[in-house]
């Protein structure tokens, strides 16, 4: 492989990991604040221990993000530094504001929240969740702006060799970013309750004695995803509309259709193979749709299934397949992951400067031990965090430490339902 594909490589190996992480991260905030919030309107006891199950998972999840995300920093210098030096005046601000709400303010609060069991008024406490997710968003919304523009270069000037940012509110309204964002928002809503609605069937498949604590769960999980997967599909059909013509000639057009569009940038760009991998293009597409239809179907059966209590508690080839489907939303997001970014090839920033120029000054030695560097270190966080998961979700809400109280410490009043 030449420097170029070893760096891709590398970035799309751990980009692809981070997000991962961050998909569940914003699935499971959003269940989380939901149940908290019904938790502290009604006073239910069971709803106040599924806010401590749920959002311990979500805190493992989300620790371990921030391993992997703070890789992504080092990325841009260590490999792109030809991106940066380019471009970087223009959604380096975007970048910026996202580090600032990531890293600064969700950050806080989720201490705040994790910290402030019984310690804070009840409302206050569910100000500080909603806070959370909220920012989470706001973090998403922001990656999704810079990544736009790397689709789609909006709201700038040439300026000698480098980009200048001349027009913030262009790039914020860039359509490329905002369908995009509703697309991953979608997916991250079914990725949460996907994962939800397994663990919970797991436990209702061993019988467990939380009948009525993972019957809600489940129910709730599925009443996600099912909305979830029709408010993608609309997302992800308005992004045929923003997309780059090379890209959409290489997922369904013809070889004169992709001959003309070649032909087109060549007179624009120069000489050179203006067209993405079409194999790689194509796969992650139809992986993609295929598996939003099977999802589809999934959560739509279970909605009716749902329905009959009898069935929720015994139908256990349900439970096997709501539990082997945690993983299928995850394969789904990163199959559209791969569709939007390998449809972008050539080009770092589209049309404006190829990937092969915004390489840093790196030889294919240093690029090699640079991949099995953090190959290595991903591939141990990943398993860790499914450890951690899998063997907190194995052993239920009799086992949470998040929110958990001394026998002989007394509940502060405030907290009183």
């Amino acid at each position: 492989m030449e420097t170029v594909d070893l760096a891709r490589l590398q970035f799309a190996l751990t980009a692809g990991a981070h997000f991962l992480f961050v998909a569940l991260t914003l699935g499971l905030a959003t269940l989380v604040a939901v149940i908290q919030t019904r938790a502290t309107l009604t006073g239910s006891p069971v709803h106040l221990r599924m806010t401590r199950f749920w959002g311990q998972l979500y805190i493992i999840n989300y620790a371990m993000g921030i391993v992997t995300g703070l890789v992504m920093e080092f990325q841009l210098g260590l490999s792109w530094s030809g991106l940066t030096e380019y471009a970087g005046n223009v959604f380096g601000s975007a970048l910026a504001i996202e580090t600032l709400v990531a890293f600064f303010i969700e950050s806080t609060f989720l201490g705040l929240w994790i910290f402030g069991w019984n310690k804070l008024n009840r409302w206050a406490h569910l100000a500080l969740i909603w806070i959370v997710t909220l920012t989470a968003y706001a973090s998403a919304f922001w990656i999704m702006i810079a990544n736009g523009f790397l689709q789609n270069p909006v709201g700038h000037v040439v300026d000698g060799d480098t980009l200048r940012l001349v027009d913030f509110g262009a790039m914020v309204a860039n359509p490329a970013a905002q369908v995009a964002f509703g697309h991953v928002m979608g997916g991250a809503m079914i990725t949460g309750g996907f994962f939800m609605a397994g663990v919970s069937a797991y436990h209702l498949r061993k019988r467990t004695a939380e009948q009525d604590f993972f019957r809600k769960s489940l129910r709730l999980g599925i009443g996600v995803a099912l909305p979830a997967t029709m408010f993608t599909v609309t997302f992800g059909g308005l992004g045929f509309e923003t997309m780059q013509p090379s890209k959409l000639a290489a997922w369904s057009g013809s070889a004169a259709e992709r001959a003309e569009v070649q032909a087109a940038m060549v007179a624009a760009h120069g000489p050179g193979d203006y067209l993405p991998p079409i194999g790689w293009v194509y796969g992650a597409g139809l992986t993609m749709m295929l598996l939003w239809v099977v999802m589809t179907l999934v959560a739509l059966l279970s909605f009716l299934l749902m329905a009959f209590r009898p069935v929720v508690r015994g139908f256990r080839l349900w439970h096997w397949l709501l539990t082997l489907m945690i993983p299928v939303p995850f394969v789904t997001m990163i199959s559209g992951w791969i569709f939007r970014e390998v449809g972008r090839q050539p080009w770092a920033v589209y049309g404006l400067l190829k990937t092969s120029d915004a390489m840093s000054p790196v030889t294919a030695g240093q690029m090699r031990l640079s991949i099995v560097a953090f190959t290595g270190v991903f591939s141990v966080l990943i398993l860790v965090n499914y450890w951690l998961l899998a063997r907190h979700a194995r052993r239920g809400p009799g086992a949470v430490a998040l929110g958990d109280r001394p026998l002989d410490t007394p509940a502060a009043p405030v907290l009183s339902f």
